[in-house]
């Protein structure tokens, strides 16, 4: 069974991009939430992301794992593929 995976983003944000390309790449489907402009939404992800607001932000099995560059950093050590395994 695979993870849950949710991937907050900005439209054009190259980080958030380049975030779901890698998991496009590896054949996860996610759920994105756009959140351009929406203030409310925005809040309601850093209250989620322990207080981080920059984006995008990626959960798994509802754990912050953090954004682009740690979804890339989790994908070079190896360690991505166990995440996404429930």
């Amino acid at each position: 069974m695979a993870a849950k995976v949710e991937i907050y983003t900005w439209r054009f944000c190259p980080f958030c991009i380049r975030a779901k390309a890698l998991l496009d790449r590896k054949g996860v489907a996610y759920s994105e939430y756009a959140i351009d402009g929406d203030r409310g939404a925005r809040a309601a992800m850093s209250e989620r992301a322990d207080g981080r607001s920059t984006l995008p932000q990626i959960f798994i099995d509802n754990a912050g794992i953090g954004g682009c560059d740690e979804l890339h950093a989790l994908e070079r050590s190896g360690r991505l593929d166990a995440l996404l395994v429930a």
